[in-house]
Formats: C-alpha cells, sequence, structure tokens
C-alpha cells in the first residue's frame, strides 16, 4: 500500500477525506481514478469543489494543480457539474438540498451507473 499524499497535490485533510470515503490508498485511488474517486467524496457527505476535482485528475497525471486549463478544464468542468448531479439525484434545489447542504439529512447514495 502507497500513501495517498505520495500523489502530487493531496495533502493530510484530502487524504483523510478520501479515507473517510473509502480510499485507503494510492494504489486504491489510481485503480479507481479521479472522477471515481471523487465521487465518493461526494457520496461520504464532502461539498461539491470543482478545484478539488480537477486537483485530484491533475494529481494522477503527476501534473501541478494549476496546470488545467483551457479546453481540459472546460471539458472537466462538464464531467464535474454531471457527477455533481448524478450523486445529488433529481433533488438538487428545494429544502431538501439545502437540509443535506447543511449535514442535517444525510447524503443521497451515489447511482451506479
Amino acid at each position: 500500500m502507497s500513501d495517498l499524499t505520495d500523489i502530487p497535490n493531496i495533502g493530510p485533510a484530502t487524504a483523510r477525506a478520501l479515507i473517510a470515503a473509502g480510499v485507503p490508498d494510492a494504489a486504491t485511488l489510481r485503480g479507481m481514478g479521479a472522477h471515481e474517486a471523487y465521487r465518493a467524496l461526494l457520496a461520504g457527505g464532502e461539498r461539491p469543489h470543482f478545484i478539488g476535482y480537477y486537483v485530484l485528475h491533475m494529481g494522477l497525471q503527476g501534473r501541478p494543480w494549476n496546470d488545467c486549463r483551457g479546453e481540459e478544464k472546460d471539458m472537466l468542468r462538464r464531467e464535474f457539474d454531471k457527477l455533481v448531479a448524478q450523486v445529488r439525484g433529481a433533488d438538487s434545489t428545494g429544502i431538501e438540498a439545502a437540509l443535506r447542504e447543511i449535514g442535517l439529512i444525510a447524503p443521497q447514495p451515489a447511482s451506479r451507473s
């Protein structure tokens, strides 16, 4: 097993969040990829944050976090938005979404599509 912080751009706080979401080590993260790892973070209750999403992508490629630009960044933004919509389900607005956002309602399980 390898430490998550061995991957560029992943510090102790992100490593702890990944472990809590079921991603215990760098080998597991590499095997599942950034997109599915971020799905696990969201399903575990992490708030969506686009920079965190593309930082994982850049880190797994061995690139600095701020190397994401232009068309690549636009494509990742579209993928991020789709992922957030999938994890949040159809009810991404209204009182239920607000209560989920502040932790008063448990996050909805990730869809397996």
